[in-house]
């Protein structure tokens, strides 16, 4: 018996010895299963971290750009503000200019002191204006009406060299800079 007690306890050592090397295949499995689990979740955490430094990269160019574009704009507003800045003033003061040159134009020409002076000082009011950017539109009779330069007052009879063009001027027209800050009153012929 002492033979069968040995083969038992082999056979019996023998499967402990599987069971535990079942047990540790097991375990392996599980452990390689557990480390590709980890190595997905690695790659997703890369894959998202990646997703938002694009986002990031992203936000940060528009952002630098609309940026960009808005001290462009504000750049150009100052550069137009302070070429206009005295726009609305310019436009009060043209009737005054109108004034003058109608008193000029009905100045008694006996008393010439009196039209000299009134001269000097129109030219002196008009050189300020200038020094400002005030322009005068020049409209000559025979030029082609221009709606974005002109405003037609009245139409008179014509004959066909001067339908659709300049025939009289009412009210000069002005510029400030390239802008218009007063259409030219106009007859047009018909």
């Amino acid at each position: 018996m002492t033979k069968n007690k040995k083969e038992e306890k082999a056979s019996v050592a023998d499967e402990q010895a599987s069971k535990v090397a079942e047990e540790q295949e097991a375990e392996n499995a599980d452990t390689e299963e557990k480390g590709q689990e980890e190595l997905k979740a690695q790659e997703n955490e890369v894959d998202r971290l990646t997703s938002e430094l694009e986002e990031s990269k992203d936000k940060y160019l528009r952002l630098y750009s609309e940026f960009d574009n808005f001290r462009r704009r504000t750049a150009k507003e100052k550069l137009d503000l302070m070429q206009t800045a005295g726009e609305r003033i310019l436009i009060e003061l043209l009737p005054v200019l109108d004034d003058f040159e109608r008193a000029e134009q009905s100045a008694d020409s006996s008393d010439e002191s009196v039209q000299e002076g009134l001269k000097l000082i129109s030219q002196k009011f008009v050189n300020i204006l200038q020094a400002q950017g005030l322009k005068v539109m020049e409209t000559p009779e025979g030029t082609d009406f221009d709606p974005e330069l002109h405003e037609a007052i009245t139409q008179v009879p014509a004959d066909k060299k001067l339908k659709g063009k300049i025939v009289d001027t009412i009210e000069k027209g002005y510029f400030l800079g390239e802008k218009v800050i007063r259409f030219a009153k106009v007859v047009t012929g018909s």
